[in-house]
């Protein structure tokens, strides 16, 4: 029996051992993606990670300008800054301007990006030329603005003084100053959201739009079935970096009025500018990172909301069938 066995069996293969070269390609394989992507993660940890948790540190502690770490105050700062009138002023105001930047923004960003879409003769001329208030410094935005928007010899107020209207206080008042700033905002960053949503478009295949139109859809029709569901996911990073740059606005309101940390009245005073002015003028330290880990935190609820708000327009849409979809189904049927 024992004899039997040992000739039926089947010869166990030995497998060579791999020579160098293979086992440096199959470590080249798993480890090279990590090796790619590490500068970056690198370069987060020590411009961004570690700053974001040093900042945390000092919150935490009376913290001065020129006489360095004081007391360990624990939550101190976090609760005098949530009581601070000033703290919330500030807030008000960066949700104010981000409101009236943010939305006729994105409206026009689109509107160009549509233009700008079409076969238009001299293409790249006009694509760069929407991209030329990106290009310009901020100082002289401002420096141009400011002369727009003066109240005594602006030139906006010169137009309404030939119709015979009051001149608007664009700096002295809330709202004309806050719409003076978000207009700043949107001659700069249109342009540069208006080159992203086209790209988008550019990528939308164009076999959608001759098979609407065949269909007898019009150019309305055709933006709002095809183009804006096909370009969601862009629409909600461009909305997700303005969110995230209309709540960290600061070298506009500062330069709209160089001689007042955000005006008289703090009428326009960002959260920004008002961490600005905690830390470097009254040199505070400890509340000026508190001030910035709230903002923090403002900013990462903003950016939830609208994630989840786009989420749910995606799933709606998803699950909704189209009107091809329903017209295919019925001549099925039929």
């Amino acid at each position: 029996m024992t004899t039997t066995l040992n000739r039926t069996a089947k010869p166990v293969a030995i497998k060579p051992k791999p020579t160098f070269k293979q086992r440096l390609n199959v470590f080249d394989v798993k480890a090279s993606p990590y090796l790619y992507i590490a500068p970056f993660f690198i370069l987060f940890a020590l411009v961004g990670l570690f700053p974001l948790v040093y900042t945390f540190v000092v919150s935490l502690f009376d913290w001065h300008l020129l006489k360095g770490q004081g007391d360990f105050v624990g939550l101190q700062n976090f609760a005098e800054v949530l009581q601070d009138r000033f703290f919330w002023n500030s807030l008000f105001n960066t949700v104010s301007i981000f409101l009236l930047s943010a939305v006729p923004q994105l409206a026009i960003a689109l509107f160009l990006a549509a233009m700008l879409d079409q076969n238009l003769r001299a293409r790249t001329f006009w694509r760069m030329s929407v991209l030329l208030p990106y290009v310009v410094t901020p100082v002289a935005v401002a420096m141009i603005f400011t002369n727009m928007f003066g109240e005594q010899y602006g030139l906006i107020n010169n137009v309404l003084g030939n119709f015979g209207l009051d001149p608007v206080m664009w700096k002295s008042e809330t709202l004309p100053s806050h719409i003076a700033i978000a207009t700043m905002v949107n001659w700069r960053w249109t342009g540069y959201n208006a080159l992203i949503l086209l790209a988008a478009m550019q990528a939308v295949p164009r076999d959608l739009y001759e098979s609407a139109a065949l269909d007898g859809a019009g150019a309305v029709r055709r933006f709002f079935s095809i183009t804006l569901p096909s370009i969601r996911p862009t629409m909600v990073f461009v909305v997700i970096t303005s969110t995230i740059g209309g709540l960290q606005i600061f070298t506009e309101p500062r330069l709209f009025d160089p001689a007042t940390a955000g005006g008289s009245q703090r009428q326009f005073q960002t959260t920004v500018l008002y961490l600005w002015e905690m830390a470097f003028q009254r040199q505070n330290f400890g509340k000026a990172s508190t001030i910035a880990w709230l903002l923090f935190l403002i900013i990462v609820l903003f950016g939830v909301i609208n994630y989840l708000i786009s989420r749910r327009i995606a799933t709606a849409d998803a699950a909704k069938p189209s009107r091809a979809a329903r017209r295919r189904a019925e001549r099925t049927t039929r």
